[in-house]
C-alpha cells in the first residue's frame, strides 16, 4: 500500500465528529432499544412466537424464555446510555454489540437492513477512541483526553455509508424498479395519510421516488464530500430521509444516516458549532509505522473486501436474488421489491403412508407466516421444525412438500419451489443456488 495513504490514515485530525457521532449514536441506540420494549416489538417477535427463525448456523440462539427479552433489551438500552455518556464506553460498546448481534441472528422473520448496519457500525465505534472527549471517561481518566484521533476513524464511517448507497443503487438497476412497480404497489396503501396521501395518489410521485431515489443513493456521498456542495446536499439528505421516515416507517435509520453525515464536514467546523469552548489538546497519535498501525491496516483491508464481496456474492448465484432471496441479506437491497405469499406442506408418514396437510398458521405467528410465504430457507428452517416435531409425537420418518404460491412486484403468482421435493431430506446450500428454488420465469 503506498506509504503516503497509509500515512494519510493515521494523520491526526480534530475528532469532534467523532464525538458528536458517538453522542447521537448512544441516543439513537437508547431510544432503538426502549422503544422496541414500548412498542411491543419484543412481545410481537421474541415473546410471543413459540419457534423463531435464526441464521443459519445459529439455531441454537434462541429467545429467552418468558419475559427474559424485555431485561434483554433493557440491558441493551443501559450498554446504549454507556455510549452516549463515554462511560466505560467500551464496554458499553461491546456489551450493546453483542446483545444486538445476538437479536440479529436469533431472528430473521423481521430482518431489516439497518439491524445489520447497527452491528457494523458497532464494531467500528469499539475501536474508535469516541471517549476521549466529552464524555465520563475523559472526566474520571484524564490521561485519554485529547481533541484529535487518527483520520482513518473518521474515513472508515464515509467508506461505510458509500458502500450501502453505492449497492443500494446498483440494486434499483432492475427493470421492476425502473417501471415502477413496487412503488405503485407500496403508494396504493399510503394515499390516506393525512395531508401527504393526495400526493401518494399521483404518478408523479412515482416517478420522483424511483428516479429520484436512483439519483439520490448515486450522487450523496460525492457531493458531501466536494466543499462546494456539501451544504445543499446535506440539507437534500435531512429532506429525503425525513420523507423516508415520514413514507416507511423504518425506524432509526433515516436519523442514523443523517447523523453519519457529520463526518463529511471538517472537524474544526464542528468544533466551533457543538464545542466552542472545548479546548485544542495537544496532538497525540501520529504514524509509527509500528505493530499497531499494520493490525488495523489489516483490518481494514479484510473488513472492506468482506463489505464488497457480500453485496456482490449473488452474481455466482443462479436465479434472480429478488425472488429466490438467495445472495439477498447483508447486500444493502433496502426497499427495492414486494412479495406477497402463500405456502402449506403436504406430510407423509414413511413407515405407514399416512398423509396429512399442515399450515404454518398451527405453529407461527402471523409475521412469521407472511415471511415464510416468500423465504425459501424460512421454509426449509420450518420444515427442520416440523421435523423434530413429529419425532416427538412418535413420527420419526416423515415427507415433507411444500406447495408455495408467491407474486414479486404484482406480478403472477407462482410456485416458489419445487413441490415435488421432500423438504425434510435436502440440504440448505449456504453459498450456492438451492436447485428445489423454482427460477423466477417471466
Amino acid at each position: 500500500m503506498n506509504s503516503n495513504l497509509v500515512k494519510k490514515l493515521f494523520e491526526p485530525v480534530d475528532n469532534s465528529p467523532l464525538i458528536v457521532f458517538r453522542i447521537l449514536f448512544g441516543l439513537l441506540l437508547f431510544l432503538e432499544s426502549v422503544g422496541a420494549i414500548f412498542t411491543g416489538w419484543v412481545k410481537e417477535v421474541l415473546i410471543d412466537p413459540t419457534f423463531t427463525f435464526s441464521f443459519m448456523g445459529f439455531e441454537w440462539l434462541q429467545p429467552l424464555p418468558g419475559y427474559g427479552m424485555y431485561f434483554y433489551y433493557a440491558a441493551m438500552g443501559g450498554a446504549a446510555l454507556l455510549i452516549l455518556l463515554g462511560y466505560y464506553y467500551r464496554f458499553g460498546a461491546a456489551l450493546f454489540m453483542v446483545l444486538w448481534s445476538g437479536v440479529y441472528l436469533m431472528q430473521k422473520a423481521s430482518y431489516n437492513n439497518h439491524y445489520y448496519l447497527l452491528i457494523l457500525l458497532c464494531f467500528w465505534m469499539l475501536l474508535v477512541p469516541a471517549n476521549a472527549a466529552v464524555s465520563l471517561d475523559a472526566r474520571r481518566n484524564p490521561g485519554i483526553r485529547t481533541s484529535v484521533c487518527p483520520r482513518w476513524c473518521h474515513l472508515v464511517f464515509i467508506a461505510q455509508i458509500g458502500i450501502v448507497y453505492f449497492f443500494a443503487t446498483a440494486a434499483k438497476i432492475n427493470p421492476d424498479w425502473l417501471q415502477l412497480k413496487p412503488i405503485t404497489i407500496w403508494f396504493a396503501h399510503k394515499t390516506d395519510y393525512p395531508i401527504i396521501g393526495a400526493f401518494f395518489a399521483t404518478d408523479a410521485s412515482k416517478w420522483l421516488v424511483a428516479y429520484g431515489g436512483i439519483t439520490f443513493d448515486f450522487f450523496i456521498v460525492p457531493l458531501l464530500l466536494w466543499r462546494k456542495t456539501r451544504i445543499p446536499a446535506f440539507i437534500v439528505s435531512i429532506f429525503f430521509h425525513l420523507f423516508n421516515a415520514v413514507t416507511f416507517q423504518i425506524g432509526i435509520f433515516p436519523f442514523l444516516m443523517i447523523g453519519i453525515s457529520v463526518f463529511f464536514f471538517p472537524g474544526e467546523q464542528v468544533r466551533k458549532l457543538f464545542f466552542r469552548n472545548r479546548p485544542v489538546e495537544p496532538q497525540k497519535v501520529s504514524y509509527q509505522g509500528g505493530t499497531k498501525e499494520k493490525i488495523m491496516l489489516g483490518i481494514l483491508v479484510t473488513y472492506f473486501a468482506v463489505q464488497i464481496f457480500l453485496p456482490l456474492r449473488h452474481w455466482g448465484i443462479k436465479g434472480d436474488v429478488n425472488w429466490t432471496e438467495e445472495g439477498h441479506r447483508m447486500a444493502w437491497r433496502m426497499m427495492l421489491r414486494t412479495k406477497s405469499g402463500s405456502v402449506y406442506f403436504n406430510i407423509k408418514n414413511a413407515d405407514t403412508g399416512i398423509s396429512w396437510r399442515v399450515y404454518p398458521k398451527e405453529h407461527l405467528t402471523p409475521d412469521q407466516v407472511s415471511k415464510m410465504g416468500k423465504s425459501p430457507d424460512v421454509m426449509w428452517q420450518y420444515v427442520q421444525f416440523l421435523k423434530k416435531h413429529y419425532a416427538q409425537e412418535g413420527i420419526p420418518h416423515i415427507e415433507v412438500y411444500a406447495v408455495s404460491s408467491v407474486g414479486l412486484n404484482g406480478g403472477a403468482r407462482k410456485p416458489l419451489v419445487e413441490p415435488t421435493v421432500d423438504l425434510a431430506q435436502v440440504p440448505w446450500n449456504t453459498f450456492s443456488h438451492n436447485e428445489w428454488v423454482k427460477l423466477y420465469e417471466d
